[in-house]
């Protein structure tokens, strides 16, 4: 009885922690550059359930056993293996101010495996690591750097931030800003092989796995991008298949909740009435 308890249990936890993921991306769905998370549900390893059969008492005479019979597969529930980021590119949208990038992916980068890379914006964090973004929405402080507007300094080729003089600049589609006729500095566009190794930590960042800077994307033919001044890459939530998502989820852990309910009474039965002398 307790094996169907737990199993039905798992299901309530992963469609939870599911519904958890589809409501941040719902909340997202107008962040610029925002990627939805995907979930992965597993079902834990099943257990082959056999009989032992026996002519005798069990456990007196271990001689006496004459085989096993098979009582079939137990599945012992389902969990969220992982959370991985959809980085597919979202809509770009005009918006006219100077400020704002849109990174677009032309020929994106693929490893060995056959997985799809990525392009991404370079920032620097409070605690001067690297950090990577794609949402393009930046302005400038009050010292003239080009900053996320959390306030991360935009890095240069040269992992510098980007010092401008004021807001009359061009950014060309290589990433390349303009000032006055002259050339300033160019934005830092990293790229990875294996989009899935990215981690998130809130706020539209990324990092590596192992903490290692990505490579660059400038130089490689065998990939191709695209600078954008003026517009904002919108998030890739599918709003209506969110819903969709979402509405399964809920009904699930609602099927999940009844079974371990009908359990409950299953089990107090047991034990207020079955169990109770007589």
């Amino acid at each position: 009885m307790f094996k169907g308890f737990y199993t039905a249990t798992t299901g309530m936890l992963s469609q939870q922690r599911k519904s958890d993921m589809l409501t941040n991306n719902m909340a997202n769905a107008n962040t610029p550059g925002f990627k939805a998370d995907q979930a992965s549900l597993r079902a834990f390893p099943e257990m082959l359930l056999q009989q032992l059969q026996s002519n005798g008492v069990p456990g007196k005479d271990k001689s006496q056993w004459t085989g096993k019979k098979e009582v079939g597969l137990l599945n012992t529930g389902v969990y969220v293996q992982e959370v991985t980021p959809n980085f597919a590119q979202g809509d770009v949208r005009e918006t006219g101010r100077r400020t704002d990038v849109a990174l677009i992916n032309r020929i994106v980068p693929v490893n060995e495996e056959g997985v799809k890379g990525t392009f991404f914006f370079t920032v620097r964090d409070e605690n001067n690591s690297i950090r990577y973004t794609r949402n393009g929405n930046f302005t400038l402080d009050g010292q003239g750097f080009l900053t996320t507007n959390e306030g991360l300094y935009v890095m240069d080729r040269n992992n510098q931030p980007i010092q401008l003089q004021g807001t009359d600049f061009q950014i060309n589609s290589q990433g390349t800003v303009m000032e006055n006729g002259q050339s300033v500095a160019q934005l830092n566009i990293a790229m990875t092989e294996n989009a899935n190794s990215m981690m998130k930590e809130g706020n539209g960042l990324y990092r590596t796995d192992n903490e290692l800077p990505l490579p660059s994307a400038f130089g490689n033919p065998a990939v191709s991008f695209d600078i954008q001044q003026g517009s904002l890459e919108r998030s890739n939530v599918d709003v209506t298949q969110t819903m969709t998502e979402l509405l399964s989820a809920y009904r699930a852990f609602e099927a999940n909740q009844k079974i371990v309910q009908a359990y409950d009474r299953s089990m107090e039965k047991a034990a207020n009435e079955i169990g109770r002398l007589r």
